[in-house]
Parts: structure tokens; sequence; C-alpha cells
């Protein structure tokens, strides 16, 4: 079974620079991990905002592992972790959704 990975950043500085800075560090840490199906990093859509759409984030992270093993690895890789530690004091908020399919 597939596990979709999620993950939305709500950033302590929202400037197109902070913005920027996080995509380019997700792209250099969170890209070519085994066991990943798709990978796309990117920002909310502009002109959609409608009730319903949540645009409380700056960036947002989607992966698509292809079991729960590859997400497991994953989350303790060096590149992730580096991530993680590269980035944590920018971030106001982090919101995790992992779903199987």
């Amino acid at each position: 079974m597939k596990l979709v990975h999620n993950v939305y950043f709500t950033l302590k500085d929202d400037s197109q620079q902070s913005v920027q800075a996080l995509l380019d560090s997700c792209e250099k840490h969170l890209t070519g991990h085994a066991g990943v199906e798709f990978y796309s990093a990117g920002r909310p859509v502009e002109d959609l905002t409608r009730p319903v759409n949540v645009r409380d984030f700056q960036v947002a992270v989607h992966v698509i592992f292809e079991s729960r093993e590859a997400h497991d690895a994953y989350q303790v890789s060096e590149r992730h972790v580096q991530f993680i530690e590269t980035n944590r004091d920018s971030w106001a908020q982090v919101r995790v959704f992992d779903t199987y399919v």
C-alpha cells in the first residue's frame, strides 16, 4: 500500500525570499530518496480563495512513497534530518497529513 505524505509549512517570515529559500532547501534535501514514487513542493495557488481553501501556509510538500517502510526510512535519513535541522527555526507551524492510498 502506498503512503502519501503531505506537509504544510507556515513560515515566521512569509516574504518571497523566505519562501524561495525553503523551496530550495526542499529541492536539495527531500528529492531523490529511495522508495519515492512522486515528489513535489510548491506555493499555494494565489487566486483560489473560496471559503473552503486553506490559505495559512506558504509551502507544501507532497511525497508518495511505495510503502510504509520507504516512508519510515526517509524520516530518519541523513538528508531529511538535515532539512529539519536547517529550517526548523523558520517555521511558525508545520502540519503533516499522512494517508494510505
